[in-house]
């Protein structure tokens, strides 16, 4: 099953997969609520997730998954640098981390390792994941920054860098305007900015411009 917001990217994804003689694309989507009808109906082995999606944070949508279908497999598939989500996409409940600038065989490769019952995630963040393990997170400047922030927290920064307004945040969200304020506020505490605007626009230098 796919789950991205662009239909040219799952229509290129359903093709490079049903190329494949051991692979098929049973279904795809673009939101959370057309997922889990999906999910019932054809009971997939392997959910391919983007993070960045219309209606539900990716994060909330791989924690949903994990909670409600334990058995199926999920492979966040993203433009986001890994060095930013991949281990909350993974600590969320995915079980492998592959961004979309990575070539073909390298995406395959994450999709059999997946379904083969294994983690995958890039040379370099298994390096960098094994060295936190060992040594402790010594992360600078943007990713240090980030990785302070809550799962909650970096939905709502990430909600942000895509122009969302607080009371359109409350709403994906299915919180209050007043929980989003506190968010923010935090947010602009941690980020070291003082005005909403000033927010808006690390958030796009941030997520957007990686």
């Amino acid at each position: 099953m796919l789950v991205d917001d662009h239909p040219i990217v799952r229509e290129r994804l359903a093709e490079l997969i049903n190329q494949q003689a051991d692979l098929t694309v049973c279904c795809d989507c673009d939101d959370a609520v057309k997922c889990w009808e999906l999910l019932d109906q054809y009971r997939p082995n392997l959910a391919i997730v983007d993070l960045s999606l219309k209606t539900t944070p990716g994060l909330e949508l791989i924690k949903d998954l994990h909670h409600r279908s334990p058995t199926v497999r999920v492979l966040v598939l993203t433009m986001h640098d890994e060095a930013l989500f991949a281990e909350r996409a993974l600590r969320a409940g995915a079980h492998g981390y592959v961004t979309k600038q990575e070539a073909t065989p390298v995406i395959l490769k994450a999709i059999r390792r997946v379904l083969a019952g294994e983690l995958y995630v890039g040379d370099q963040l298994a390096q960098q994941l094994v060295g936190a393990f060992i040594n402790g997170p010594t992360g600078a400047g943007d990713a240090s920054i980030l990785s302070q922030l809550t799962d909650r927290e970096l939905e709502v920064f990430q909600l942000l860098s895509q122009g969302r307004a607080t009371s359109q945040i409350a709403e994906l969200l299915k919180v209050s305007i007043k929980t989003v304020e506190s968010h923010e506020s935090r947010l602009k505490e941690k980020c070291r900015v003082t005005t909403l605007d000033e927010l808006r626009r690390y958030a796009v230098a941030v997520l957007q411009h990686r």
